[in-house]
């Protein structure tokens, strides 16, 4: 398949402004002619759907919560980027796009990432508008701190919380529309497939998380804005809802699926307690700002303190060895996540972990409380706190936090051009859902910033351009025998779970998959392990179809009937995301293969051979999926070995 990327000709500052002029627009009386299916109210599907009703579409947004403000986009705490130089350090569109670029180790499209840094100065205003309280510096101006991989302050924040600060911005937007009736708020509904017909989207099919009933709903367009899928490795930052559903049916009918195996472990979460643990709790990159990361230098100190014989705090400055700063003078605690993530495993495999496990490292405040005051870290952080205060029952003022990598965001995700439309011509996908801005690697505050900016500032310009191509009679009923096809399968798979009366629960399954992935396919990788986990997998899925054990009715709430269709899309992408990494013999950003590394154990790419995005097209149950290369072309930037020295 070929694949066209889209991106606009000319000079890189002038592509987005050039394309917009070049789109074709739909008159504000025709839009209302038009109707546009929503699935996902997160930060990308809110923006979006109350985006496209203020210009006039009708649009159906589609949630399983119980209202949009559910959406894991409240979970974001530490901030979201713009390239606003409020600090005046030297930051500007061109610093932020440099520094994202970089940060993705040189993996994304150049055009998408500047129009990113290009739209952030409009989405902080966008936002205050809204009323959403960013922090303020003490003479009313916004805040900016630092995050990873940068060397400037652009990151705006609301304490730590500012994801649900953004969410709820872009909530009121929502219901503002659809109390004016131009969107219809569809909740405790979940897309199981997407309606392909003529070869474009049609519309989807849906089961009534309540009541269990089947429908489908037709449109112009569809958007996916459903999020990222983490949760394949069962332990995650993410809800325990999340999942690759929505997408992953979009791919089995044509979507093609990006860098799958393309997975961000964050550095700053909670440890793993133990095997009971379903979820694991994020602790904001923000923190590493006035936080020190640092572990025992001797494996005898750190052993006495994995037995509870010392305590942090008995050793001394020449006892403690903070890696990332000796490491990394440069960024020091601000290296990227993927960076900082490996060190972290690093000091651990060498026997110097904290916690029971020895799988921890500190994260202590007590220089900054010395110099700064208490009361200065409570305000910057204060709820981050009380958070791990009440789950780990130590005090962060008066002991170091413990911090572990886990699982947080994925940086692959469904093909999309620069228009964010899938292969499926009608189809597109916004958010953590596509692919197409981060690389190998996101660096911390980009998701909120990418999420709105394609709901705020991109789509509403790139629908107008397909819709006003087809027209607005070009839409098929849902008696058509397409939906009524899409909807048995839907019934047929619903009934395939409920009649294996198995012995193994779903939740057992997901977690296999999730010890199957995290050893072999999490921080890094081996040819050797990946191929060991491919069999397993495939053992895995032959096993679940035959043995698993669903609970229940279909027409009914079911939630073990919903966790076996997502589990079952979570083992198919599993086996893809091993063959992803398998046919990626480099390591970038946050695909380490452990063959390819420089002498100092970090990231050694192949810029000859790799420098593209891996597009798989779903060839048929059971058979191999078929490579898609786009090639990536730079011509604005150096390719570089990424240095944080």
């Amino acid at each position: 398949m070929k694949l066209e990327s889209k991106i606009p000709e000319g000079p890189l500052a002038e592509k987005w402004s050039r394309h917009k002029f070049g789109l074709k627009l739909v008159n504000p009386s025709n839009k209302r002619k038009y109707d546009i299916i929503v699935v996902g109210t997160g930060l990308a599907g809110a923006s979006a759907a109350a985006s496209l009703a203020e210009l006039g579409y009708n649009v159906k947004a589609f949630t399983f919560h119980d209202s949009p403000r559910r959406a894991h986009s409240i979970a974001a705490q530490g901030g979201i980027n713009a390239a606003k130089n409020y600090q005046n350090d030297g930051d500007s569109i061109f610093r932020l796009f440099y520094d994202t670029i970089k940060g993705g180790d040189y993996r994304a499209r150049e055009g998408n990432v500047y129009r990113l840094a290009e739209v952030s100065v409009n989405i902080i205003d966008q936002c205050v508008a809204q009323g959403v309280p960013f922090a303020r510096e003490y003479g009313g101006l916004l805040a900016n701190r630092s995050f990873g991989g940068a060397q400037v302050s652009r990151t705006f924040y609301a304490r730590g919380q500012t994801g649900q600060q953004l969410l709820l911005g872009a909530y009121s937007a929502l219901s503002r529309q659809v109390t004016t009736g131009k969107v219809k708020l569809i909740t405790r509904t979940e897309m199981l497939d997407v309606v392909v017909e003529g070869g474009k989207a049609r519309g989807i099919v849906t089961r009534n998380l309540i009541t269990g009933k089947i429908e489908s709903h037709s449109a112009h367009a569809v958007l996916i804005c459903t999020g990222g899928y983490g949760n394949v490795f069962y332990l995650s930052t993410n809800a325990m809802n999340s999942n690759v559903t929505a997408a992953w049916r979009a791919h089995k009918r044509g979507a093609l699926f990006a860098n799958p195996c393309y997975t961000q472990i964050h550095p700053t979460c909670i440890p793993v307690k133990g095997d009971y643990q379903s979820k694991l709790t994020l602790m904001s990159e923000s923190l590493r700002n006035d936080g020190r990361v640092w572990v025992p230098k001797t494996k005898e100190d750190a052993e006495k303190i994995r037995k509870g014989q010392l305590k942090a705090t008995d050793l001394s400055e020449d006892q403690r060895d903070y890696f990332l700063e000796r490491r990394y003078p440069s960024f020091g605690n601000l290296v990227p996540r993927d960076v900082a993530s490996r060190n972290a495993k690093y000091v651990c495999d060498e026997g110097r972990g904290v916690a029971s496990t020895g799988l921890a490292v500190y994260l202590d405040f007590a220089d900054a409380i010395k110099r700064d005051g208490k009361k200065t870290i409570e305000a910057k952080y204060g709820n981050l706190f009380e958070m791990y205060e009440k789950i780990i029952d130590e005090n962060p003022y008066e002991t170091p936090m413990m911090i572990y990598p886990a699982v947080h965001y994925t940086m692959g995700g469904l093909w999309v051009d620069y228009n964010l439309m899938t292969t499926i011509p009608g189809l597109y996908a916004l958010g953590e859902a596509n692919f197409s801005d981060h690389g190998a690697n996101r660096l911390g505050a980009s998701a909120l910033m990418q999420g709105l900016a394609d709901g705020y500032f991109v789509i509403p310009y790139t629908v107008g351009d397909y819709l006003a191509t087809i027209g607005p009679a070009d839409k098929v009923s849902v008696e058509n025998p397409t939906f009524k096809e899409a909807e048995q399968n839907v019934i047929s798979m619903t009934e395939r779970f409920l009649t294996i009366k198995g012995t193994e629960t779903v939740d057992s399954f997901h977690k296999r998959l999730g010890h199957i992935m995290w050893e072999y396919c999490g921080m890094s990788r081996n040819a050797e392990g990946l191929k060991k986990a491919k069999a397993m997998i495939q053992d895995l899925r032959k096993e679940f179809w035959s043995n698993v054990r669903v609970m229940g009715e279909g027409d009914e709430m079911n939630q073990s009937l919903e966790h076996a269709g997502r589990v079952a899309d979570f083992i198919e992408l599993g086996e893809l995301m091993v063959d992803d990494a398998l046919a990626r013999n480099e390591s970038c950003g946050g695909h380490f293969r452990e063959e390819f590394q420089t002498e100092e154990g970090e990231a050694l790419r192949d810029d000859a051979n790799f420098t593209y995005v891996a597009a798989w097209q779903y060839q048929g149950d059971n058979k191999p999926e078929l490579l898609n290369k786009e090639s990536l072309e730079f011509e604005n930037v150096k390719l570089t070995q990424r240095s944080y020295k």
